[in-house]
């Protein structure tokens, strides 16, 4: 007898966050996937506040990194 498969595996959900010499700073977890506007809110009212001089901020190439305003944000 062969069972059904599951077609909805429920909600998802995305955790961002800042992995630093310190610790584990500004994470957010947001309902769904994140995309652009999404990072740029992440960036403007969680992100940019904790970041200090000197710190360094590596981004890869995901599409939703690359947003317009992202680095003047930084």
């Amino acid at each position: 007898m062969v069972e059904s498969v599951p077609s909805n595996y429920g909600n998802n959900y995305t955790l961002i966050a800042v992995l630093g010499l310190d610790g584990i700073q500004a994470p957010w977890l947001l309902d769904g996937a994140l995309d652009g506007e999404a990072f740029r809110l992440y960036v403007k009212e969680v992100l940019a506040p904790v970041l200090q001089p000197g710190d360094l901020l590596v981004l890869d190439n995901l599409a939703t990194h690359k947003v317009a305003g992202i680095i003047e944000m930084v």
